[in-house]
């Protein structure tokens, strides 16, 4: 692992003091907001009880409700494709740009697109996407990665932002919020009116009316999904609902958990393609496997489908906070995704992500919907470990015979508290291979008498 991505990109970050300074402010605002909003509620803890049953029933039910989410979204006037792995969503993505003929498509802002490599493919056949939240919009312009689910570009400051814009859409320097969004928007609205072809996600999709529910702030969703004349909406199959009413609890449960709001800015019910008045001619739905089945299989895993991808665990996580996202070389981040990457993606990194972590335990209290997020890692880790973290057993057999061997342990911990005395000796510590990682960012505890003992 000493090569390994993570590690490698993890320690670029952890010498970055601008980044750690921006994730610190960042995430503690949102974990302030969460807290005050969630303070508001009696009935907190009730709600997340009962968001964990209402998912740990969906999905085992998972086929019964994805035949019933089918039937209606047909109903309403959609077509439903289904997508065992990235390359078959993209591609059916890619076939419907070119059955409409669509050479431009503005998208919101989507995850699971992310996850599939959409853009990529889209650019590929000659279709040019265009991100439309403003955060993903930036990213897109620094072909970068989101470094945050909620928050792409958590990474970077307004000044970063005003630099970018100068530099790829030719405007005069600004590091001012308001002008920096009026310059997005001006060039946003003239891709709303000239894309063919909108793309979505889903926050949810309920199985009992065939509704799909999207979340927003910007309101630039809701132009994706309703000024172009196709919409393809691209979910994965755990986001189904079985009942409307399930809304109730699952849309504050979301908001409180994600930014600390009541209630988001926008959100669209979209039940088929055009109405009466506005809407899209065509709905596409592409429901997307990559790898959930195989989480759905084992009983522990399974749980990770209950997120709903509010990111309070990707906030309170502190090794998030001090890698920041892009260390992580996923499209998931932090604790959660940490737990699934494994499942969803290919590459170097998703197998040593589950080591990422501290098992503090913060990310399963802030859980809105309770997923036991550090007995997963776990899980994992000894998945990896072929059922026995490396080390771990000559380090229990050291321990124990230290234990049977209390002078000797004694006269050990005398001779290191004066050898931590002389001049040179802690520095030397410092570079022996089992310290060197561990001790690059932390100061050496001072030995004194009778810690061992404890």
């Amino acid at each position: 692992m000493a090569d390994s991505v993570f590690r490698r990109q993890s320690k670029e970050a952890l010498s970055d003091a601008r980044l750690r300074g921006a994730l610190e402010n960042f995430t503690g605002a949102f974990i302030r907001m969460r807290e005050s909003a969630q303070d508001e509620l009696s009935n907190w803890q009730e709600m997340r009880e009962r968001a964990h049953r209402i998912k740990a029933h969906t999905l085992s039910r998972l086929d019964s409700y994805l035949q019933e989410l089918e039937g209606k979204l047909q109903e309403a006037g959609a077509r439903v494709i289904w997508a065992e792995s990235p390359s078959e969503a993209s591609s059916a993505v890619v076939d419907i740009a070119r059955r409409h003929d669509c050479r431009r498509a503005v998208k919101s802002k989507s995850m699971t697109s992310e996850e599939v490599g959409l853009n990529q493919a889209l650019e590929a056949a000659g279709v040019t996407p265009v991100e439309t939240d403003l955060g993903e919009y930036v990213a897109q312009l620094a072909q970068e990665r989101p470094s945050h689910i909620l928050a792409p570009i958590i990474h970077k400051t307004r000044q970063d932002v005003g630099r970018l814009f100068a530099d790829k859409l030719r405007t005069q320097y600004t590091d001012q919020v308001e002008e920096i969004t009026q310059i997005a928007r001006r060039k946003l609205r003239r891709d709303f009116f000239s894309a063919q072809l909108g793309i979505s996600g889903a926050n949810f999709a309920v199985a009992e009316t065939g509704t799909l529910v999207v979340v927003e702030n910007e309101g630039n969703a809701r132009l994706c999904t309703s000024l172009p004349r196709v919409h393809v909406a691209l979910m994965g199959i755990e986001k189904v609902l079985p009942r409307f009413a399930d809304l109730g609890l699952f849309l504050p449960l979301l908001t409180r958990a994600a930014t600390g709001q009541r209630m988001s800015s926008y959100v669209s019910l979209i039940t088929g393609p055009r109405g009466r008045d506005d809407g899209p001619d065509h709905l596409y739905v592409i429901l997307l496997d990559n790898g959930r089945s195989r989480m759905l299989a084992d009983p522990l895993m399974r749980q990770a489908l209950y997120c709903i991808r509010c990111s309070a665990c990707i906030n309170i996580c502190p090794v998030y906070k001090r890698a920041g996202g892009h260390s992580y070389d996923s499209v998931y981040p932090g604790p959660i995704g940490s737990v699934i990457s494994p499942f969803l993606l290919s590459g170097e990194s998703p197998d040593e992500l589950p080591f990422a972590s501290t098992l503090c335990g913060a990310c399963a209290d802030v859980c809105p919907v309770r997923i036991p997020l550090p007995e997963q890692l776990l899980h994992l880790r000894r998945q990896a470990a072929g059922g026995r973290p490396p080390g771990l057993k000559r380090a229990v057999s050291l321990w124990s015979f230290m234990q049977r061997h209390r002078r000797l342990q004694s006269l050990l911990l005398a001779a290191a508290r004066l050898a931590q005395r002389l001049p040179g000796v802690s520095p030397l510590l410092r570079r022996l291979p089992l310290l060197r990682d561990w001790a690059a960012f932390r100061a050496l505890p001072n030995l004194g008498g009778g810690e061992g003992r404890r």
